[in-house]
């Protein structure tokens, strides 16, 4: 059960931190149109939405790359009471460490 409970933890502190990302990438791109009146949706639900859409795309991309290549890749990974999909889980690994991955790669270009 604690296990459980820890690794729950980790990958809420893992969303929250990518999102707190993805909104300040976000608020550094975009200019302020406020002034014009049109509703716009929170910065906090547009991070969300590309989290999950880059989650999305990646597990697309890893479900077609696997059956091209004829990997033999389990249904399901279980760690104690937790049960994941690894295809999903790896997707969203990755989009969760993306945000983070080109701020490193911004920094390096920079140098």
């Amino acid at each position: 059960m604690a296990v459980v409970i820890i690794f729950s933890l980790v990958v809420l502190l893992l969303v929250v931190l990518s999102l707190r990302e993805r909104m300040h990438q976000r608020y550094l791109r975009e200019k302020d149109w406020g002034f014009i009146g049109e509703a716009k949706s929170s910065q906090i639900s547009q991070a969300l939405t590309n989290l999950i859409g880059v989650a999305g795309g990646i597990y697309l991309t890893l479900v077609i790359l696997a059956t091209f290549l004829e990997l033999q890749i389990p249904e399901r990974i279980t760690f104690g009471r937790i049960s994941l999909e690894p295809l999903a889980a790896v997707s969203i690994l990755i989009s969760l460490v993306q945000p983070y991955f080109f701020k490193a790669v911004n920094a390096w270009k920079r140098l």
